[in-house]
């Protein structure tokens, strides 16, 4: 009698959870197709549906905007989605902190001290926006070469700090570091400069170009199938890494291979877009929320989707309609994310107060 309840609560489980596969698949689709929908620029339903569907159309300037500006951002929302959602879940298990990011290694910092390089430094002796697709490449590589930085100080650390949260605490450090130094650069920095780099930091997923998705792309599908990979990882540190040592896992090498995935994943799209905040945070609480497991072989992929999700719905509110301004993404995902924030502290705390 038990194992068939047993059973029957498995079917159950497993019926729900196809059910929300399906439903949150559909939704990503829809809001993907919203999101080249919406724009500055007022273009009839019918005439985007013809674009889409590759039919002739009358105005090739519509054609213009939906295949060279709206369907690059839409693919870029959907992909930093992926990328900071997933990131996110993978640092808060490592660390097995509820409010880890990520950013909590630092690695936004680095890649923000690399662009602040460029922009506010060698743009002392070249403008770098004369250059065209050549500037935008210093932006980026510099960007990933801040990143790899700080990334590499951390595994150096590892590999005489065992204590997961010293790492964490370092990470931390090594960020407030970087970020010392780019306030610095800001100081001394021209007016234009300082504007541009102010820019930056707010986030844009409307800047990127086809030629740029096509570097950026694989490199988070890179990251993405290194997650994939790693989910037993996961869920033995989930549990302890003594415990991940007893189920015979080399624990240095399972932290890099995290760790490296994360700098693919975060460090791109913050090369790419800028610094684009508590996706990484919020999504994989979310997605604990409507799946009610911790198992990562349904959490990863599920993070990931809700994560798409979320940031196509942000692009598409931070648009005006008529307006040719669009609001930071980073105000739309702050507005979404510090309410869940908020409420992993005070939960967290009931937690403790109960214990």
């Amino acid at each position: 009698m038990i194992f068939k309840l047993n059973h029957q609560k498995i079917l159950d489980y497993k019926s729900r959870n196809i059910i929300l596969w399906i439903i949150l698949i559909l939704l990503l689709v829809l809001l993907f197709i919203a999101d080249i929908f919406t724009g500055s620029v007022n273009i009839p339903v019918d005439e985007v549906w013809r674009i889409i569907t590759g039919q002739s159309t009358e105005h090739p300037e519509f054609l213009t905007i939906i295949y060279r500006f709206r369907f690059p951002k839409a693919l870029t929302a959907l992909f930093a989605g992926f990328a900071l959602s997933v990131s996110g879940l993978q640092m808060q298990t490592v660390f097995k902190n509820p409010l880890a990011g990520p950013y909590v290694l630092g690695i936004s910092a680095g890649a923000s001290l690399g662009v602040a390089i460029v922009i506010m430094g060698i743009s002392s002796f070249t403008v770098v926006s004369q250059l065209g697709v050549i500037g935008n490449w210093v932006i980026v590589i510099a960007a990933w070469m801040g990143s790899g930085l700080i990334l590499l100080l951390i595994l150096m650390v590892s590999v005489r700090v065992k204590d997961i949260m010293t790492i964490l605490i370092l990470g931390i450090m090594f960020g407030s570091a970087t970020t010392a130094i780019v306030n610095i650069l800001q100081y001394f920095s021209n007016e234009s400069m300082l504007k541009a780099f102010v820019v930056w930091t707010m986030g844009s997923l409307g800047g990127v170009s086809i030629s740029q998705l096509k570097v950026l792309i694989p490199g988070i599908f890179l990251g993405l199938i290194i997650s994939f990979l790693s989910v037993k990882i996961l869920n033995a540190m989930l549990v302890g890494e003594n415990y991940a040592k007893s189920m015979g896992l080399n624990v240095g090498l399972s932290r890099f291979l995290i760790f490296f995935s994360t700098s693919l994943l975060a460090g791109s799209i913050t090369a790419f877009c800028g610094p684009i905040g508590f996706i990484g945070i919020a999504v994989p609480h979310i997605a604990r929320m409507i799946f009610k497991t911790a198992n990562h072989q349904i959490l990863l992929p599920g993070t990931l989707i809700l994560g798409g999700i979320i940031l196509l719905f942000s692009d598409i509110i931070s648009q005006i309609p008529g307006k040719e301004n669009t609001v930071p993404i980073n105000s739309i995902t702050a507005l979404i994310g510090i309410p869940i924030v908020i409420w992993i502290i005070i939960r967290n705390k009931k937690l403790s107060n109960l214990g």
